[in-house]
């Protein structure tokens, strides 16, 4: 969708209790978007409304539903690239709608609550939600992680075979254990094999330290991270001449990127 007019428009932030502060929408600077198509799961309809002017000036489609019946029903008829999903519903909440939809396959969520809860963040991410906005909110947010969402979910590898992960000139196959970078075979040791396979799952996603020894290493494993940052280190230069980095993300941790990532 194009949206042509130079004119400025002003509009309000998204807040449960009808609170708003006004912000000022140019809808002539509005970029060219990604086709994707979004479903918007909320009881309240003036939420439901303003997410879907905001969305749907940025190019996006958008579908809408009032509770989680609804919902799911639209996600196996209408097959939307992204839901952003109320947490406080009636009858069906969205915790149980997330689980639901985790268990159709891997549809991007963005999970929306009134409660600024670390547990409810913690568990909603813990189901499966791809990330968390707490109302109110300003709608240009939403739209901007609607887009983060969607790149990193994209660029998310691709199978190369039935059981293989491929970014880029990188092809990694679990069942035969090896990994090829331009079609020539590198050797890695177990823990490197592991280490690339969970980071290329997680492509685009920062991985700290800590959750990279969860993930590769186990719970159970008491070593100090600078094992991560040495085997870290081996991988780089086994991948060095393709298109895939290990970017160093500093104080936090690790994330890898293909060529197409922004």
């Amino acid at each position: 969708m194009s949206v042509c007019s130079g004119q400025r428009h002003t509009t309000q932030s998204v807040s449960p209790d009808d609170s708003t502060h006004q912000i000022d929408f140019y809808p002539d600077q509005v970029s060219e978007t990604m086709q994707a198509t979004i479903l918007l799961v909320d009881d309240e309809p003036h939420i439901l409304e303003l997410c879907q002017m905001y969305l749907a000036a940025e190019g996006f489609d958008i579908i809408t539903a009032r509770n989680g019946e609804e919902a799911l029903a639209k996600v196996d008829r209408e097959s939307p690239s992204l839901v952003v999903l109320d947490l406080m519903m009636p009858q069906m909440d969205g915790w149980e709608v997330c689980r639901r939809i985790r268990q159709r396959g891997d549809l991007p969520v963005i999970m929306l609550t009134a409660r600024d809860d670390d547990v409810d963040k913690i568990v909603g991410l813990e189901i499966g939600a791809d990330d968390y906005l707490t109302k109110p909110f300003n709608p240009r947010e939403l739209v901007a992680r609607v887009r983060a969402v969607l790149r990193r979910t994209m660029a998310q590898p691709t199978k190369a075979a039935s059981n293989s992960l491929q970014i880029g000139s990188v092809v990694l196959d679990v069942d035969r254990h090896e990994v090829t970078v331009k079609g020539k075979p590198i050797q890695l040791r177990s823990k490197e094999f592991e280490l690339l396979q969970c980071l290329m799952r997680n492509a685009g996603l920062v991985l700290s330290r800590e959750k990279l020894l969860d993930l590769v290493w186990g719970y159970d494993y008491y070593g100090e991270t600078r094992t991560v940052d040495v085997h870290v280190a081996h991988l780089r230069k086994e991948l060095q001449g393709s298109d895939v980095q290990i970017e160093t993300i500093w104080g936090v941790g690790y994330k890898l990127v293909g060529p197409d990532e922004e």
